[in-house]
């Protein structure tokens, strides 16, 4: 009887193996069984023993001239018993790591159950190879030789070892890799939130001097001119009502954040007079397009406390939103006050919002300073249109 052992139970890749290691999720035991034994580790199993047959058969009908129509009737016997016991050995494998997955066995208890079931699986694919053997060939059961036995069951189990050892490393390392992304998304996440409260505690500040300022020009404006005392009150309640709901929510839009920002200069223009002027500029279908709170105040205040504050006569400052290309919304915050001479754009205020857009957008989103012509600083955000229209 020729000896027909193949490498099928080598074919049960980790990607379907059952995640049964320390580093793991328990799984249920049918979800163990049927993570060895599915469609790909079939198809692997039958690749293999189809080499392994032929590998087998070439050497034997070149040594014996077998004619090659014969050659091909006994290709499918040889191809059987290799997959009898590729098949056997990987049912025997998936009924282990079924009870592993109910008992939850470790240390050498758990060793000792694998090995135990590579063996029975070598055992009995090796006796059912025998059992059939002859079956469509009109001859009796071969009579059992000790020593091919013993050798072929010896090798399938030497085979399995080998094979199953090699499947839980990779499923270690399997664990081990998908333990690595969850902690990744959760740094990540903890980065996001931690970036969240920064911005959050910088929100509630409001600038206190600034509301504080501004509430002690009400009471004098009230006492000198009560008209424009009634106005500055009226630009800080609008103020007030815009950005108080931008504290409380994570996402805001382009409208919310162009009022916000044209109460706030209002309010400004009536305490610093004709030092301050500016102008607003936005394409009406980009109103609802979402943009992150704050952070178009913080690239106005960032233009007016480090260029225009410093020069006595003060000066303009020009903010135009504007669709680029496709889908990519741009904001300028233009002054011409002093220049990089007062800030190089390396702020807290500016590094947050950095922070902020690459947390939100990746590579997508970006804040651009550049000199203006005769003087000052364009500050340009890009950003992708999410939100508005099209």
């Amino acid at each position: 009887m020729p000896d027909c052992t193949a490498l099928g139970h080598d074919t049960m890749r980790p990607m379907s193996f059952p995640a049964s290691s320390p580093l793991a999720t328990p799984i249920s035991p049918v979800a163990a069984f049927r993570g060895v034994v599915n469609l790909p580790t079939s198809l692997a199993v039958f690749a293999i023993c189809f080499v392994h047959t032929l590998s087998r058969m070439l050497p034997t009908s070149a040594s014996e001239e077998m004619p090659l129509w014969e050659w091909l009737l006994m290709l499918p016997l040889y191809l059987r018993q290799s997959l009898l016991a590729g098949f056997t050995v990987l049912l025997a494998i998936a009924l282990s790591e079924a009870l592993l997955a109910r008992w939850r066995l470790r240390g050498a208890p758990r060793l000792l159950l694998r090995g135990l079931a590579v063996a029975f699986g070598a055992l009995a694919g090796t006796w059912v190879r025998r059992l059939v053997y002859s079956w469509g060939r009109g001859e009796p059961m071969p009579e059992l030789v000790v020593s091919w036995f013993v050798a072929a069951s010896g090798l399938w189990f030497a085979l399995g070892c080998i094979s199953y050892a090699v499947l839980l490393l990779q499923q270690r390392e399997r664990a081990t890799r998908a333990e690595l992304q969850r902690v990744q998304r959760d740094h990540e996440q903890l980065q996001a939130q931690q970036l969240e409260a920064q911005v959050s505690a910088l929100n509630a500040q409001i600038e206190p001097h600034f509301l504080f300022n501004t509430l002690a020009n009400v009471k004098r404006l009230f006492e000198t001119s009560p008209e424009r005392g009634r106005d500055m009150l009226r630009s800080l309640i609008a103020y007030l009502r815009a950005a108080l709901p931008s504290m409380r929510s994570p996402d805001s839009t382009l409208g919310q954040e162009l009022d916000l920002v044209s109460n706030y200069l209002t309010i400004l223009q009536m305490r610093m007079g004709e030092r301050l002027s500016f102008g607003i500029a936005s394409d009406a279908e980009l109103q609802q397009a979402r943009l992150p709170p704050m952070v178009l105040p913080t690239l106005v205040e960032n233009a007016i406390k480090h260029g225009l504050a410093p020069l006595p006569e003060g000066g303009r400052i020009e903010i135009q939103a504007r669709r680029e290309g496709a889908g990519a919304l741009v904001v300028e915050v233009r002054d011409n006050g002093q220049g990089f001479s007062g800030s190089g754009g390396s702020g807290v205020g500016l590094a947050n919002t950095r922070a902020r857009l690459s947390a939100l957008f990746g590579d997508a989103a970006a804040l651009e300073l550049e000199a203006a012509q005769p003087r000052g600083v364009v500050a340009r955000l890009r950003m992708p249109i999410l939100g508005a229209g099209t």
